[in-house]
This record gives C-alpha cells, structure tokens and sequence, in this order.
C-alpha cells in the first residue's frame, strides 16, 4: 500500500589651586599674543590649533556579482534600495536526442517568471511561478554581512524559499492534504571578491519537503514498519564562480553537490558552466547545466540529470553527459 507521509512543522568640582594654575597659564598666553585692536575694540589672538589624526573610512567591496542569479543559484548580491527586478529564466530539454529534437531546443521546456523589490537597503523580496507543478514561491534575501577592506574578508546573505504546487489534483491522488504541496528552502551564502575581475562563493543550504512516498513494510498485531523513500529534509552545497573578461562579459561556473543519502531517488549533483553579458540595467545568461525544475529545493531534492556517469546501488550503469541549454534576462529599474 503506497501513501503519503505528511509531517506538520512547524535579541563639577576642581580644588582651588588648580583653578589657580590654569588662570595664570590663561594669563601667560593672552601677554604672549600679538593683538591687533579695531574701531569697536575686538581683540583677535593668534594660536596654533592642533587637529588629531583621523581614521581612515573603509569602503564596501562593491560588485561582486553583476546579478542576483549566477545559474540556477542566488548570488551574495541583494540590489540597493528601491531597485526592482524582473526575471524570465527559462530550460530547453536535454541535448541527448541530438537532431531529433534539435538539441533539447524543441524538447518540453521550462519558465520561470519572478520580480524582486528592495524595499530596504540590504533586504530584498520576490515571488515567482514556475511552469513545472504550477509551483509559486515567495523568497527573502538579506545581507548580514557586505565585504569591507580591512574590516569584513567575506560577504554573507542570507536566502530563503518557500514554493507552494497549485498542480490540478482533483481525485487528491499526488496531494492528500494541501500541507504536502509545500516545500522549504533554506541557505547561507559567503563570497569573496579576490580581485577586480574573479568573484567565488559558497552556500550550504537546506530544502524540506512536507510530504514523501511511503510504503507499510508491516503492517500487523506486533505494530507498523515504514519505508519511506526519501528523508524530509536534504542538505547540499553549492560552489560558483565568476571571471571577467571584459567589462561586459564573464565566465561562470557553478556546482551544486548533494550530501544526504536517501533510501531511494537519490538526486543527482548540477554541473553548468557559462557566460553573462550585462548592462546597467540588463543581464543576460547563456550556459549548459543539469538543472531544470528552476526552483531552489526542487533542483536539490529532485534532479534526475546527471553530468557525469555513474552506477546505482543494484548494479546499474547510468550514463551522464545530460546537459541542457538555458538562460536567464533580469531587468532593473531604481526608484
């Protein structure tokens, strides 16, 4: 008997004699002046001011990333105040096929469309939806941390995700409770900028899903076993980098390694490598990845494409290589 397993989870006195003392030094420095008298009689006295040295200001490290997206990721970036973003990323199929579908370009595809609003500065909010599931989704980033010469080596931000499946299920066959169309994603993001031209970062992150495939193993008078085929949360870490090669042009890369181990279904790690072109108020993505479900937990828990070759714990023999082609437009304004 197959079922869903839901889980609901859900900082004045001075001494006479030194009053004395001062007076008669007051007075050994107004005899030591030079006085220069006017018509109303305004004396003016020449003395030497002594300013103390000031501390230098350090600045923030600007521009690390050109976008908040680097791939399929969220960069340490978030946009200064009053900046809104509209994003369109889009997946092609699999190259696999070849000519048979043109390289994945006339394969099933997927969209994501999304805006961001920076009502603060370091804050920035957004909500999509996505044309896999149906899946809408509302995130939150937030700098902790802005990369300082002298004061701060890195910048962290934090990010979160949470995507709620709008897919049809009339006979509630997929869906038993509306609490299962809910899925979690959490992360913190810690980036360098090395120089004026190589950017890297790291993000551990966190997805949950409130539901997973279940089966009673047994089911009697001495009690219940059950096997689930997937654990509720999964931890993975990501890696990306940026290089420029103009001042309009970079290379990125970016690769995002699961480290829980589930009974079944385990997900697949995401290779993508590419290129970014930007202005001030466009960046577009070009680039090849493994990554196609454009939502954060989904991509982490979920990925079947592999880039490399593998074998399964029956003795299967998988092939990697399943790359897709995709890209990403974000457009800026500043109010």
């Amino acid at each position: 008997m197959k079922l869903k397993i839901n889980i609901s989870k859900r900082w004045l006195t001075l001494p006479v004699s030194v009053v004395s003392m001062l007076i008669f030094q007051a007075n050994l420095y107004a005899q030591d002046s030079t006085a220069v008298t006017t018509k109303d009689s305004t004396a003016v006295t020449a003395t030497e001011e002594i300013t103390p040295p000031t501390k230098a200001k350090t600045k923030q490290v600007k521009r690390s990333f050109q976008s908040i997206w680097i791939i399929d990721n969220q960069t340490v970036m978030v946009p200064i105040k009053g900046t809104f973003e509209m994003d369109i990323m889009h997946r092609f199929g699999t190259i696999k096929k070849g000519y048979e579908d043109l390289g994945g370009f006339f394969a099933p595809s997927n969209i994501r469309l999304g805006v961001t609003y920076a009502p603060v500065n370091r804050l920035n909010l957004g909500f999509g939806i996505t044309k896999s599931s149906m899946l809408w989704d509302v995130n939150a980033k937030y700098a902790l941390m802005v990369q300082e010469k002298g004061k701060y080596p890195v910048s962290i931000s934090y990010y979160g995700d949470m995507a709620y499946s709008t897919l049809r299920d009339p006979d509630k066959t997929i869906f038993k409770y509306a609490s299962q169309r809910i899925s979690f994603f959490n992360q913190i993001i810690i980036a360098r900028k090395i120089t004026d031209k190589l950017s890297i970062q790291v993000a551990p992150n966190v997805s949950h899903q409130n539901a997973v495939n279940g089966y009673y193993t047994k089911n009697d008078s001495t009690g219940k076993v059950i096997f689930k085929t997937m654990k509720f949360d999964h931890f993975a870490i990501s890696f990306s980098g940026r290089y420029k090669l103009t001042n309009v042009t970079s290379f990125m890369i970016n690769y995002d390694q699961p480290i829980t181990v589930h009974a079944t279904n385990n997900p697949n790690p995401n290779l993508a490598f590419g290129f970014e072109f930007n202005s001030s108020g466009h960046s577009f993505q070009l680039f090849m990845g493994n990554y196609s479900l454009l939502s954060p937990q989904r991509n982490n828990l979920y990925n079947t494409n592999s880039p490399f070759p593998y074998t399964q714990a029956d003795g299967t023999k998988m092939k990697g290589g399943n790359f897709l082609i995709g890209f990403n437009i974000t457009r800026l304004w500043n109010w």
